[in-house]
């Protein structure tokens, strides 16, 4: 079978900042063990931590990439219980972290950094990795909800302290990114308000069209944190889902209402430093923030079974080939896309 392989003899070409490539290369697909799966893989989409262990964020020199995936279970193991030949799965992309709150057993082992990922004809992975993909979405659909959907469900769970939005709650979201978009979906499933952020008249109309109820343009307005306030007569949201990193945190302060919370999710904004002064109204709000880290297997389920009840349709920005999957790779890099970039195998 045919899987890619990080290789750092050689940057993948297009992409800004790349340290290292990825190759195609042939493995034997091998047989399943005592409670594995192998798994064809249908569809894979990419995220922003890909573009960060193309920069050498990890050594992963050989490893499969890709943390999202779904397909068709190929044959089962001695002893698996919950799938068998024919059913269509999707991966979590924590193999250890099964339900709970992360813990050191079952943290740190993620799929295309830690482990092999899913960028490959096929895959063979514990049965516990798996969940069902629901009959409403296709492979497509269900690859680009594994890292960014369960970040945004996180966000809006509150996370390890599992204080979730209720409804009427006002969210604030970030660009038109995976989890973003996400996360706009999810919030106005559960009756919140969202207010949205973004750079162009285009992408406002996108969101709007999402369900967003108000869109701030931030290449109009640097102080959008502001704009949040103003928005919301001067209360601030409920949640703001920060994506951007230290480049937006100042913002993400200013725009949280007084006992308001923030899920830090990224840093898509780029890196650097933020000035203390900036941090120093989370203790005049008394804000809280907390880490996304994805979610555990049975989140997954949660948020899987929360998107088919709901209909709620990822949004996809492109579908490439397998064989193209450096182009994804440097089409998602470009930062141009609108929703999740996806890799058909089915194409």
């Amino acid at each position: 079978m045919k899987a890619y392989e990080f290789t750092s003899a050689s940057a993948l070409e297009g992409v800004y900042g790349a340290a290292i490539g990825i190759q195609l290369a042939d493995r034997d697909p091998g047989q399943p063990g005592p409670g594995q799966v192998r798994v064809a893989v249908k569809a894979n989409s990419l995220n922003f931590v890909d573009l960060i262990t193309l920069h050498g964020a990890y050594p992963v020199d050989g490893i499969i990439p890709l943390l999202d995936g779904a397909g068709v279970v190929e044959a089962v193991g001695e002893g698996v219980q919950r799938f068998r030949a024919g059913d269509r799965v999707v991966a979590n992309p924590h193999a250890n972290w099964i339900a709970g709150p992360p813990a050191p057993d079952s943290s740190g082992m993620v799929l295309g950094i830690m482990a092999n990922g899913m960028l490959a004809e096929t895959v063979i992975l514990p049965e516990s990795v798996l969940v069902a993909l629901p009959a409403s979405l296709s492979f497509e659909q269900g690859a680009s909800l594994p890292c960014a959907g369960l970040s945004a469900w996180s966000s809006l769970s509150g996370g390890p302290s599992g204080y979730n939005v209720t409804p009427g709650s006002t969210v604030l979201t970030q660009g038109t990114g995976g989890v973003s978009l996400f996360a706009v979906q999810f919030a106005k499933a559960m009756g919140c308000r969202v207010i949205a952020t973004t750079s162009s008249a285009e992408k406002m109309d996108r969101l709007k069209a999402l369900g967003a109820d108000h869109v701030i343009n931030y290449n109009e307005r640097a102080d959008w944190g502001v704009a949040a306030l103003e928005a919301t007569g001067g209360i601030g949201a409920d949640l703001v889902v920060e994506v951007g990193g230290p480049n937006t945190m100042p913002q993400s302060i200013i725009a949280a209402k007084v006992g308001g919370r923030i899920a830090m999710v990224g840093i898509v904004g780029g890196l650097g430093s933020i000035d203390f002064l900036h941090m120093l109204p989370i203790n005049h709000k008394v804000l809280t923030l907390y880490a996304n880290g994805m979610g555990s297997r049975r989140d997954l389920e949660n948020m899987l079974r929360f998107v088919d009840v709901n209909g709620i349709q990822p949004v996809i920005d492109s579908t490439f080939a397998f064989d193209r999957a450096a182009d994804a790779y440097r089409h998602f890099g470009s930062r141009a896309h609108i929703g999740k970039v996806v890799i058909s195998h089915q194409a």
